[in-house]
């Protein structure tokens, strides 16, 4: 049995208006007694409005827009009194909108206002955040290599100092803010391939995936930035392995295969890059190299294209693509991911995407989970076939 103690939960509060529900879901966390809440660092969602209407979800509203977003600084400054000792966190933000000296002053900010150590997810970008914007989005992974060495050099700087970068540059800089003591700020990266998992394994504090893994691939993962810590002098077993997962639960397990070819569920599909496609022997529609989310603009797709590309989803490989099945079956399956290193995971029940009754059955059954994990951990040696 692992602990309850070695697996951390986190939830997440969402940074979309009303502000009223985003205060009663960071209220049933804390009752609830997870360990963070997690905002976005969004100008866009990746919903396109050509398709948002009831045809595509009930929870649609064609009068309104799925890409209106808060400011996540000033939305977790605004949680802190509210959170507890719960770990306030952003999963991700980026340095191209978001220069890293102010990421490092926002975040040793947040250290001052909160109670427990705030959470920068930090990634390379996505072109629907910037591109349309007027930012620079060539070599963003550069950019973040960057960024990550700026960031850690502003929390540890005390006068002035130099940086020479192709990026960013600093000639006499002074960030003397330092953190509140004992609630030094995380850098979590969300990392996927393996020069972004050398990132995290050289500058991170935590791993903060997003996309599908198999127990094995999530595993080799772990290593890889384990071996990247251990090379650049760092100790590995300090760098906290998350997972931000998408899940549809069901009370059978062939109602949750029914929600799986379902429009909602196809669509996040096709946020899968090509190469998580191809791993599952399928081409992507939108053409190969496709990156998924981080290629995906979503005002930029009619209707017509939309259709068409969800039509050819296969739901064998939606069922690749997400975690699916009863709580207990979920429960099981994580155990594997447990065993594979996992140590932080907090789940999206995207099923609620599907219909009203699906929506509350999902939400009950994955804040049960959460409270079943928080409890009791999760068992070893379980397996599952997703």
């Amino acid at each position: 049995m692992i602990t309850a103690e070695q697996v951390t939960i986190g939830f997440g509060v969402g940074t979309q208006p009303p502000l009223g529900r985003v205060h009663n879901l960071t209220r049933a966390a804390r009752v609830l007694g997870f360990d963070a809440i997690w905002t976005v660092d969004h100008f866009l969602g990746f919903m396109p409005q050509s398709i948002w209407d009831k045809d595509f979800s009930w929870l649609a509203d064609p009068a309104g827009s799925p890409h209106a977003y808060f400011d996540y600084q000033v939305l977790l400054g605004h949680l802190a009194s509210r959170a507890g000792n719960m770990q306030l966190a952003v999963g991700v933000t980026e340095p191209i909108r978001r220069h890293p000296v102010l990421l490092a002053q926002m975040a040793m900010t947040l250290s001052h206002v909160s109670k427990a150590p705030p959470i920068i997810g930090i990634g390379s970008g996505e072109a629907e955040n910037t591109v349309p914007y007027g930012f620079d989005f060539s070599r963003p992974v550069s950019r973040l290599e960057e960024a990550l060495e700026l960031i850690r050099m502003c929390f540890d700087s005390q006068g002035a100092f130099r940086f020479e970068g192709s990026f960013y540059q600093m000639d006499d800089a002074v960030i003397d803010l330092r953190p509140k003591t004992g609630n030094r700020p995380q850098l979590w990266v969300a990392a996927h391939r393996p020069r972004m998992l050398d990132l995290c394994g050289r500058f991170g504090d935590g791993w903060w995936p997003a996309l599908p893994y198999t127990p094995e691939s999530y595993e080799e993962a772990v290593r890889t930035i384990r071996r990247s810590a251990a090379r650049a002098g760092r100790d590995p077993a300090q760098i906290v392995p998350g997972w931000s997962n998408l899940v549809v639960v069901a009370k059978t397990e062939k109602e949750a295969r029914r929600m799986l070819d379902t429009p909602p569920l196809r669509f996040l599909a096709l946020l899968a890059p090509d190469y998580i496609w191809q791993s599952f022997g399928h081409r992507h529609p939108m053409g190969e190299g496709f990156g998924g989310l981080i290629d995906f603009t979503p005002q930029r797709y009619d209707r017509q294209t939309m259709e068409r590309a969800m039509r050819l989803v296969p739901v064998d490989l939606v069922a690749e693509a997400v975690m699916w099945g009863t709580p207990q079956s979920m429960y099981e399956g994580l155990g594997d991911f447990v065993d594979a290193g996992l140590r932080h995971i907090s789940l999206s029940p995207v099923g609620a995407l599907v219909s009203r009754k699906d929506a509350i059955y999902s939400l009950r059954a994955v804040v049960s989970l959460l409270r079943k994990l928080r409890r009791h951990g999760l068992p070893k040696s379980s397996s599952h076939p997703n």
